[in-house]
């Protein structure tokens, strides 16, 4: 093949001497160029008029995602332009001499042509595939973002290398020798790539965060769902709609919650207390009992409480008439047995989880009754309306057992006090 190339061009050369001894390189370069020229401008039409129109109208009846995917990213495009400028480069090899001045400008200026559009094609196969799995719905427990800016940075690198190796004429292992020198300065400029690719390693490895997790964060004040996780930075959507940037590197070496876990157990944790007027807590009597027995949720519980208290009582056989001498009832008690009841019965709490009322240490605000349950569903208005509304039920039954809000004397309150009444002005001492 070679032979036949060079008699070739040696019978047109010879030709051409004949015919103009002088210009006879010159009009074989012409010549040579012209018909490289029309071999890429045909093969141009071919594939960017003809294939890639064609490829475009099936676009739209193709039924996988992948295939549409990558056609939309403009990979066959590149892809077009790689070819285009390999087809070149060999009709540049087979015509015009590798050691003349016009064919080594060519053939360098094609082979950097290919590395070009072979580091774009690189590229929007790699913006392909991310977008084709944020597509699918999966959720990914990887930082997917990073690890193609990490490709990309890397084939660049390599890429310019080559570039310039192309240009010098020397072999990329004699160029790569001589960056030991610069290593410490490519370690500071690529510092946070590097620190950000270590900490996406780390935080995919140990399943730490991904795409659509509840971030919280408050030092940089992040608090709503992740909608990225770059090289360097993590993009998070806060419940405002603003978007906080975090760098990635911070959540390897600083604290954040992440609320994947409530998420997926499918309930959402209530924990709120109402603050009981100490004054208001007595024991029950027999009216009082007469009247609770009568709510639903309520009666199974006294029913167990007063056969057991009975049972103490007359087993220490103690003299009942004094308050002071065995158990009994108290209201307190009695209202968080049947916010326990309440509890288990309402359909939006999730049974599975712990339900709980507890009491809390008192203070000078009352004694604290606290809420502990789990709502059945983690959406954050269905949340707040299911809250809502058991509180709602909470405050408006606290009266039927006898019990009162503490609530902090206001401005209204220490008027009155201080306003004297006629009947204290009457008797008022007169000078």
């Amino acid at each position: 093949m070679d032979t036949f190339r060079t008699e070739i061009r040696e019978s047109l050369l010879n030709w051409l001497h004949i015919q103009s001894p002088e210009y006879a390189r010159v009009f074989y370069n012409g010549i040579a160029l012209a018909w490289i020229a029309t071999v890429a401008v045909v093969l141009h039409l071919l594939l960017h008029h003809f294939a890639l129109k064609l490829i475009d109208r099936t676009k739209a009846r193709e039924r996988k995602s992948w295939r549409k995917t990558l056609y939309g990213h403009g990979v066959l495009s590149r892809i077009a332009f790689v070819l285009q400028g390999a087809v070149a480069h060999i009709q540049a090899s087979l015509w015009l001499s590798p050691t003349s001045l016009v064919g080594n400008a060519l053939t360098t200026a094609l082979q950097l042509w290919m590395l070009l559009f072979g580091l774009l094609a690189f590229y929007a196969l790699l913006d392909a595939l991310e977008s084709f799995i944020q597509r699918s719905g999966k959720r990914i427990h990887f930082p997917l973002r990073g690890i193609t800016q990490t490709l990309k940075i890397v084939a660049s690198v390599i890429i310019v290398i080559v570039g310039i190796s192309i240009l010098m004429g020397e072999s990329p292992i004699i160029l790569l020798s001589g960056l030991g020198a610069l290593s410490a300065v490519l370690m500071l400029v690529f510092k946070d790539p590097i620190l950000g690719l270590v900490a996406g390693i780390q935080l995919s490895a140990n399943n730490m965060l991904s795409v659509g997790d509840w971030l919280e964060m408050p030092k940089y004040g992040a608090d709503g769902d992740v909608i990225d996780i770059g090289l360097t930075t993590v993009k998070v959507q806060n419940w405002d709609k603003t978007i906080t940037t975090i760098p990635t590197y911070a959540l390897i070496s600083d604290s954040f919650k992440n609320w994947r876990g409530m998420s997926e157990s499918g309930g959402r944790r209530i924990k709120r207390s109402i603050h009981i007027n100490t004054t208001s807590i007595k024991f029950l009597n027999e009216e009082d009992l007469l009247q609770l027995r009568k709510a639903k949720l309520l009666a199974p519980y006294l029913e167990e409480k007063i056969a057991e208290l009975e049972k103490s009582n007359a087993d220490a056989a103690l003299d009942l008439s004094s308050p002071l001498n065995g158990r009994r009832l108290t209201n307190v008690g009695t209202f968080r047995g049947y916010l326990k009841s309440y509890l288990k019965s309402h359909p939006r709490i999730a049974q599975d989880m712990l339900i709980l009322v507890r009491q809390l240490e008192p203070s000078s605000h009352g004694l604290p009754l606290q809420v502990y349950a789990f709502t059945a569903t983690t959406k954050w208005g269905e949340y707040e309306d299911i809250q809502s509304d058991i509180f709602d039920h909470i405050f408006a039954v606290l009266p039927e057992f006898g019990l009162r809000i503490h609530e902090s004397p206001t401005g209204d309150d220490l008027r009155f006090l201080s306003t004297p009444t006629p009947h204290s002005a009457s008797e008022a001492p007169r000078f």
